[in-house]
């Protein structure tokens, strides 16, 4: 560990961090353009083997981006989507992204650090930035913006220059170091430690913008929300925000331990994905059929078909959805873990009127949004386990293999869990009314 780490993990003041030199290089978790093409032909793509965890050169700060000592962070499935090189090398984002200016040149290069979600400690600050300053102690959104963009500033998402940070971009999270832009920054939750803070900023903002946001299924009281893989990392915050807007949480998982997390989070209603002849990651040959046991369930717990479908699964799960959904009712989707080509029965969209909506992510204000409610106590962190950096091959695996439960978080700089807690009044206050 570097001296300036190694003074972040200390707790130094700002003018100490000011003074020491920046590392030339630095260690992190990242993937090789040598390796695009190892997983041709190979059915089980495991993460493991395309996850190299080594030292890679500290790049240049931009005038409006700030350098983060990346005290924890997390795995999330684009992690596993970029180490499958699926559905294309993330190298080919690289090269894309990378021909704009001088400045996103720096992230066209054989090696990708990813990684979406980090909380840590501000240790330098580009020539712009304005309103962070060095020791300032931050989570950073995966939402990467041009600010420059006229629609940016109608909803950051829509901005034509908006990549998902690590994914889409180089120089991200799973590393001991990150380069953030400011438009990514927010403040930590003083009552959460590091990896607790950091297990945040993707999966409950894009839950929120998908159930709560005016730009997704605008959730009310009452609402009953059908949630697939209401025990992951999408669903773990789904089923909290649905339980606490006054709708009913519908969660559908794969096993009983992770029915248990599900009610556990409170989830009114819990669906075994078994008892409705779901068994494997494809499509079934009939939706409707599966369709049918699921409204049967679902009519039969609540008295209702769902008002919305909160959907991440993708080929596997989308015709059924668009099938059960009530007339008039909303499937919001932001992912496909198990496909992107989906197939459905269009007359129960149109003669239903029904509607999809995709959502992708979060603004940086639905993300200010999600910080208030986590310091209020109304979202808890969802996360379950910690591994260490050195290990973030074996945390993707988990995740690639859905053996999971809520978020899986990676230690970065910080030497062990549970620290980082800078209100520890406030953590005990919520923890006692929880």
């Amino acid at each position: 560990m570097d001296a300036l780490a190694q003074a972040v993990v200390a707790g130094a003041a700002r003018a100490e961090l000011e003074q020491l030199p920046l590392p030339g290089h630095y260690t992190a978790a990242h993937l090789r353009a040598e390796d695009v093409d190892s997983f041709t032909g190979v059915a089980d793509k495991d993460v493991r083997k395309s996850i190299h965890i080594g030292s890679v050169p500290m790049p240049e700060l931009a005038p409006n981006e700030v350098l983060v000592a990346v005290m924890a962070s997390g795995i999330n499935y684009n992690t596993v989507w970029s180490a499958m090189f699926e559905p294309i090398p993330t190298f080919t984002f690289l090269k894309h992204f990378g021909r704009q200016d001088r400045w996103a040149a720096r992230h066209d290069q054989p090696f990708h650090v990813i990684g979406s979600d980090a909380s840590g400690v501000v240790v330098r600050t580009g020539s712009g930035v304005r309103r962070w300053q060095v020791g300032d102690r931050v989570v950073v959104s995966p939402v990467y913006v041009d600010e420059e963009d006229p629609a940016t500033h109608a909803d950051g998402m829509l901005g034509s220059g908006m990549l998902a940070w690590g994914f889409e971009t180089n120089y991200g999270g799973l590393a001991h170091y990150c380069v953030a832009r400011t438009s990514q920054l927010l403040p930590k939750p003083a009552h959460l430690s590091w990896e607790e803070a950091a297990s945040n900023p993707l999966c409950a903002g894009t839950a929120y913008r998908m159930l709560v946001s005016d730009r997704g299924a605008r959730m009310t009281q009452g609402d009953v929300v059908l949630i697939w893989g209401a025990a992951g990392g999408l669903g773990a915050y789904a089923v909290q925000l649905v339980r606490n807007g006054g709708g009913i949480a519908v969660g559908v998982v794969s096993s009983e331990r992770k029915a248990e997390y599900a009610r556990r989070l409170g989830c009114h209603v819990v669906i075994n994905r078994e008892e409705i002849g779901l068994t494997s990651s494809e499509a079934p040959a009939d939706p409707t059929v599966v369709g049918k046991r699921l409204g049967k369930l679902i009519r039969a717990a609540t008295g209702e078909d769902p008002h919305i479908v909160f959907e991440h699964v993708g080929r596997a799960t989308f015709g059924v959805s668009v099938f059960v959904v009530r007339r008039g009712g909303a499937v919001v989707t932001c992912g496909s873990s198990t496909g992107y080509q989906h197939e459905f029965d269009n007359r129960y969209l149109w003669m239903r009127l029904k509607r999809v909506i995709g959502s992708h992510g979060s603004n940086l204000q639905e993300q200010a949004a999600v910080g208030r409610l986590l310091d209020l106590g109304h979202l808890t962190p969802a996360l379950t386990e910690t591994y260490p950096l050195t290990a973030t091959a074996e945390a993707a695996r988990l995740v690639q293999s859905n053996d999971h439960l809520g978020k899986v978080g990676v230690l970065s700089l910080a030497p062990a869990p549970g620290l980082g807690v800078g209100d520890p009044e406030r953590r005990e206050r919520l923890m006692r009314g929880a």
